[in-house]
């Protein structure tokens, strides 16, 4: 059953239909929000802001986007919702690892953790709206048309906005660029960080 057939389902009232969506989608829709925020127990309540939100609204679903989209526009603005309400209280390292290897368990990465919490602090120096664009493009794989679906902003800006977030990046992360330890980079915007 594809998510927009769940999601009408969920509509006319079938109480599992939705529990469906959440099952599907929340691991993704929880790496959006810690990538956004840095910090778990706030990605964890913009999730759940998140898909009470959807659960709320199911019926606004208009049905020219994916329903993921959907989601992700929705998870992306409960973060920048609580960007702006309050200032995100500082991670602590051990929270970051923790985070971590609740999202990819693998064998000592002790490099790839260094690394990932140098760029989740260094995003954390971004507008939110340069952050939100950064994660969904370079650290997602969104493409900047989709990126840009999901913030409701035209793919320019997405370009814009990642264009600006990339060069105030640059400078703090310079240091990054000939790192020959890292074995793996999960996303083309970070080889070419990597491999310069």
């Amino acid at each position: 059953m594809t998510d927009a057939d769940l999601l009408t389902r969920h509509i006319g009232g079938d109480p599992l239909a939705f529990s469906e969506i959440v099952k599907r989608h929340r691991d993704r829709m929880w790496a959006v929000a810690l990538r956004t925020l840095g910090d778990p127990d706030e990605a964890a309540d913009a999730v759940q802001d998140a898909f009470m939100s959807a659960y709320r609204k199911a019926d606004s679903f208009r049905g020219d986007a994916a329903v993921t989209t959907w989601l992700h526009r929705i998870v992306v603005n409960a973060c920048l919702d609580r960007m702006r309400r309050k200032s995100v209280r500082p991670v602590a390292d051990d929270e970051l690892i923790e985070a971590a290897e609740r999202d990819t368990p693998m064998p000592d990465q002790t490099a790839e953790r260094e690394v990932s919490m140098e760029v989740t602090a260094a995003l954390k120096l971004l507008p939110a709206d340069q952050r939100a664009a950064l994660v969904l493009v370079d650290m997602m794989g969104y493409s900047v048309e989709d990126a840009a679906g999901v913030l409701g902003v035209p793919a320019g800006t997405v370009k814009s906005r990642c264009a600006r977030g990339r060069a105030k990046l640059a400078p703090i992360l310079s240091h990054l660029r000939n790192r020959t330890d890292l074995s793996r980079v999960s996303s083309a915007k970070g080889a070419e960080l990597r491999d310069g």
